[in-house]
């Protein structure tokens, strides 16, 4: 993949990272909903990798060919495991569905529903930043990214204000599947820039998402396993 920005004008971006004090660069993990071999979920992901990392960002694409549906494998699979060793990764994460009789695909879906709100003690999402798009093969439409963001909230995310939909995406990608210069590229330009100055922000601030509720379950659970050992 060239990480080559012919359309950005680099003198207008804004710094996003935090210099030599952060620990290390902002990851975040950038998620398709299609198995096409020509892919515009695929390829508008691609495009937004090449801004991340230009932004500072450390980026890895999950491939969700392979993986199977949910529940038709055991959890040990190679994919699933793959896709779940990811989100414990991420610090903020990218979604991008083709828009398919009106919804996400069942491709893109599938992948969240491998993801359990808890693997053992940790949360694989929560309080995790999401930017969410959507590709259409007709006319602009926001059904997709809608339905996304009720899922990032479902899954504990802080999902950014800004998002991109790109209608007759068909149109928009060259030759070389490299997103042609547009104001559609301009919005996830702004998508890209906003979601790793944001990552930033919360990355450290896990007392963000630090609920009572579960504080009282772990206390309850501790409790319970110390009465048992004392009997």
């Amino acid at each position: 993949m060239s990480h080559s920005l012919p359309n950005l004008d680099t003198t207008l971006t804004l710094p996003t990272t935090q210099g030599n004090e952060a620990p290390h660069k902002p990851r975040i993990l950038l998620l398709y909903g299609s198995t096409r071999t020509r892919s515009f979920s695929r390829l508008l992901v691609e495009e937004a990798a090449r801004l991340l990392e230009h932004f500072g960002a450390e980026t890895r694409i999950f491939n969700p060919s392979g993986l199977p549906l949910p529940d038709d494998a055991p959890n040990d699979h190679p994919k699933v495991q793959e896709l779940l060793e990811l989100m414990q990764w991420s610090e903020g994460q990218v979604w991008c569905s083709p828009e398919r009789h009106g919804a996400m695909t069942a491709v893109f879906k599938a992948q969240m529903d491998w993801v359990p709100l808890a693997l053992g003690a940790v949360r694989p999402t929560q309080g995790k930043t999401l930017a969410v798009m959507q590709v259409s093969g007709g006319s602009q439409s926001f059904n997709v990214v809608n339905q996304l963001r009720v899922l990032g909230r479902w899954m504990r995310m802080f999902t950014i204000p800004n998002q991109s939909s790109v209608p007759k995406a068909y149109l928009e990608f060259d030759d070389a599947n490299r997103m042609k210069p547009s104001p559609l590229y301009d919005r996830v330009v702004d998508v890209m820039e906003e979601l790793v100055k944001f990552t930033l922000l919360l990355r450290d601030r896990p007392d963000l998402v630090d609920r009572y509720s579960e504080r009282k379950e772990s206390a309850e659970e501790l409790t319970q396993r110390m009465n048992q050992r004392s009997i």
